[in-house]
């Protein structure tokens, strides 16, 4: 029987326009990018030029540092555009598909034979490496390192995040050889962390994979809580983490030979109008999702991830790489009058400082908009965070550490087990409007670049 580990510290933050579990046909876009800027830490070498005919699974572009890592295209097609920033930085390669998609085609390998160097040689070739993260630092894994475990979180609790157990039914094959697969890998264990109410008996039977249970608020879906409550990162361990979706893109390579990227996307928000789930291809073109489903273009916020740590796009933007939502609320509604000093008897807010807070007023969902309200002052160190900060972390005194560039307080204070992401809500109850993934972010390549 699966151990169950109870989560107490965080925050459920309940928004209008959760997808139905539901499964809407969507038109296949024209166009696809695959973005060098969704994978920190690459360098990249761009492959394919203007012109370049692809099939799905050949390269684009390699990672300069480790040139074994390739990043290849999600469909057959023309590459139509390479996009540049400043200083000619890489942004985005674009390829126009091609009606039928076209696979090129990778060896099949028997996983109950094959060893370590074999499992690693396929997914080095076919371009699914760019799916494994390390910890510490939460970048590309390097094929060199043996991790002590592999973890993979089945949920996602953030808002408005897509049902995993509807998502998964069916695709079981394919979630059994990515988690073999990925048990080639490692001398320790694959874990999977599975929602304690809702997981389904075909997630729990997973072969290979040590299964933990987990309940409680968010971010009980996070891996970085779970690999917390399972076995903390210590200095000098090195552990992988992949997302559920992509440990079935691993193990359809696997059993047909080519690099199906296909995924389902919850289409969520406030302002969609019929919120739904989607199969898409990686890097797609968000336009064909979102046309005709919007209730104010104008006025509106697209965002690839979730509203706690996705990046904003337009409605000709494209969907990220690790990403399974488009999320899509209000950019901003007229000023409030008085601002903070009204009751505000109908706004969410974690403080004592609304009236809504203040007669315990509760909302079944909660429609919210990109505003601030506020901008950013000194930190104030008020314990807020550690009310919705579930591991045995001071997050306070550990961003003060990273905003000092500290190292050793930073090392004390548990700076190899965290990455931005488990810093998401202490950013939404930060009375100082402080960007806190973006520091977070911002240590750790500190400690990259100093430790080498």
């Amino acid at each position: 029987m699966a151990d169950l580990i109870k989560i107490k510290k965080g925050l459920d933050l309940h928004l209008a326009g959760e997808a139905s579990p539901i499964l809407m046909n969507a038109k296949q876009a024209d166009l696809f990018a695959v973005k060098p800027t969704d994978y920190h830490g690459v360098m990249p070498k761009l492959v394919a030029k203007v012109g370049t005919k692809v099939k799905a699974g050949e390269v684009l572009f390699h990672d300069k540092a480790k040139p074994e890592v390739i990043f290849p295209s999600p469909v057959s097609g023309e590459v139509v555009e390479v996009v540049r920033g400043e200083r000619r930085k890489l942004l985005a390669i674009v390829v126009k598909a091609d009606e039928n998609i076209e696979y090129a085609t990778f060896n099949k390998t028997d996983l109950a034979k094959a060893d370590a160097e074999a499992v690693k040689a396929v997914m080095l070739e076919a371009g699914v490496w760019q799916y494994i993260k390390q910890r510490p630092f939460d970048i590309i894994a390097s094929k060199d390192d043996t991790p002590r475990d592999i973890f993979i979180s089945s949920f996602d609790s953030s808002p408005l995040a897509p049902n995993n157990q509807f998502i998964l039914t069916g695709q079981e094959d394919a979630l059994q050889a990515g988690i073999d697969a990925l048990a080639k890998l490692t001398k320790g264990k694959v874990h999977i962390g599975v929602n304690g109410n809702t997981a389904s008996k075909s997630v729990r039977k997973m072969k290979n994979a040590e299964i933990q249970e987990f309940v409680g608020p968010h971010p009980a879906g996070n891996v970085g809580t779970q690999i917390h409550k399972i076995a903390p990162i210590n200095k000098g361990d090195k552990v992988w983490t992949v997302n559920i979706q992509d440990v079935l893109i691993i193990g359809r390579l696997f059993l047909e030979g080519k690099y199906d990227a296909s995924r389902i996307v919850a289409l969520c928000g406030s302002e969609v109008e019929k919120p739904a789930h989607y199969k898409v291809i990686a890097g797609t073109a968000i336009a064909p999702l979102v046309e005709g489903q919007i209730k104010d273009e104008e006025n509106v916020r697209y965002i690839s991830g979730s509203v706690l740590s996705g990046e904003k796009i337009s409605a000709k933007g494209f969907l990220g790489a690790y990403d399974n939502q488009i999320t899509v609320i209000p950019e901003k509604g007229e000023a409030d009058f008085m601002g903070w000093g009204m009751p505000a008897f109908d706004k969410f807010s974690v403080h004592n400082t609304v009236g809504s807070k203040l007669i315990g007023k509760v909302k079944s969902v909660w429609t919210m908009d990109a505003r601030m309200n506020g901008e950013e002052r000194g930190l104030v160190m008020s314990n807020e965070y550690d009310k919705v900060f579930p591991m045995d972390i001071l997050p306070e005194y550990l961003l003060k550490a990273i905003i000092t560039k500290d190292i050793d307080k930073m090392e004390q204070l548990g700076v190899y087990e965290i990455v931005p992401e488990d810093f998401a809500l202490c950013e939404v109850v930060c009375t100082s409007k402080i960007d806190v993934q973006n520091r977070v972010r911002q240590g750790l390549d500190f400690l990259i670049q100093e430790l080498g």
